[in-house]
C-alpha cells in the first residue's frame, strides 16, 4: 500500500474535510447538549479536554477516507467486490485464467513464462504441460472449433469468450478465452470481445461456482494488446462493471477478488476505484 501517495491525492484530503467536518459537528451538537442539561460536568474542563473533540474528529475523518480494504458490499445482489494486492495463486479461492482462443499453453515461445497462463502451467501442474493439455482438452470436449489457423502450437480455434471450467485439487480454474492468436501467435483482442468473453465467463462462474468467490486477475495486461487501449485503472473499472452488469441480472457469487500484482499497485489510484465501488451500492 501506497500511503504517502494517498496522502498526496486530492480525493483523500477532500475525504478528509468532509467526514472530519461532519464529525466535528456532531461531536459539537452533543457537547452543546451536556453544557446545556448537565452544565456541572464540564466545569473545569480546559484546553487538553476540548482539544480532544477536534482530534477525534480528525481521526475518524482519515478512517473513514482512506480505502484499505478497498472492498464494497452490495445488497442487491448479496456480492461483494475486493480489490487485494498479492499473488493471485495464494487465493483461497476459484480462479480466472486468460487464455487465447487456440488454449495455447507451451511456454516461452508462445505464452509467456511470466504471464498468468505460464504461471499456471508452473505453479499449478508444475509444469506438468501433458496434464494440463488432458484437462483442457476434457473441459473443451463440448466446444465446437468454429477454424483452425496455420501457425506453431494449437491449431484448433475456438470462439471468443469460450470457457474451459477445470476443477484441479478442490479449486475451480475459469480459463478464458478473450485473445486471438494470429499465424504468427501474436495476440489480440478488443473491448468488445473483452465484454462479450468476461460475459460469458460470469455465466459459467454462475454455473459451476456453486455461488463461492472468485479471484481475477487484472484483465487486458498482458500479451492481449489491450494495455495501450484499456489502462490498468480502467481495466479495473472495465471488470467491475462486467461482474455488476451480470450479477443484476442474476448473482453470479458471493465475491469477486481482483488481485492487483505488488509492482503495479503504484500504478492504481485505490481511493478512486473505492469512491467506484462505492457509487455502484447507490445505483444499485
Amino acid at each position: 500500500m501506497n500511503f504517502t501517495r494517498d496522502l498526496r491525492n486530492k480525493r483523500f484530503w477532500r475525504g478528509l474535510a468532509m467526514h472530519g467536518l461532519a464529525a466535528l459537528g456532531a461531536l459539537s451538537a452533543v457537547l452543546g447538549l451536556f453544557a446545556l442539561f448537565w452544565p456541572d460536568m464540564l466545569v473545569g474542563k480546559g484546553f487538553p479536554e476540548v482539544l480532544m473533540i477536534p482530534a477525534v474528529a480528525l481521526l475518524y475523518g482519515g478512517y473513514r477516507s482512506w480505502p484499505y480494504p478497498v472492498e464494497q458490499h452490495y445488497a442487491a445482489p448479496d456480492t461483494e467486490i475486493r480489490l487485494v494486492t498479492g499473488d493471485l495463486f495464494h487465493q483461497d479461492t476459484n480462479l480466472v485464467i486468460g487464455m487465447a482462443d487456440t488454449f495455447d499453453i507451451e511456454t516461452p515461445n508462445i505464452i509467456a513464462i511470466n504471464s498468468v497462463q505460464g504461471q499456471f502451467l508452473d505453479r499449478v501442474y508444475q509444469h506438468d504441460a501433458s496434464n494440463l493439455r488432458q484437462d483442457l482438452q476434457a473441459a473443451l470436449a463440448t466446444k465446437q472449433v468454429i477454424r483452425t489457423v496455420n501457425k506453431a502450437g494449437n491449431n484448433d480455434r475456438y470462439p471468443l469468450g469460450t470457457v474451459a471450467t477445470i476443477k484441479h485439487q478442490r479449486k475451480h480454474y475459469f480459463c478464458v478465452a478473450y485473445t486471438s492468436l494470429d499465424e504468427h501467435n501474436k495476440a489480440s483482442s478488443t473491448m468488445g470481445v473483452l465484454w462479450e468473453s468476461m460475459d460469458k465467463l460470469w455465466d459459467e462462474v454462475r454455473i459451476r461456482s456453486n455461488g463461492e468467490a472468485v479471484s481475477a486477475p487484472v484483465i487486458g495486461l498482458g500479451q492481449s494488446g489491450m494495455s495501450t487501449v484499456l489502462p490498468i485503472q480502467d481495466a479495473i473499472r472495465f471488470l467491475i462493471l462486467s461482474f455488476m452488469f451480470a450479477s443484476r441480472t442474476q448473482r453470479v457469487c458471493e465475491e469477486l477478488r481482483i488481485v492487483i500484482r505488488p509492482q503495479d499497485e503504484k500504478r492504481v489510484d485505490m481511493l478512486e476505484i473505492q469512491d467506484f465501488l462505492a457509487s455502484l451500492r447507490k445505483s444499485s
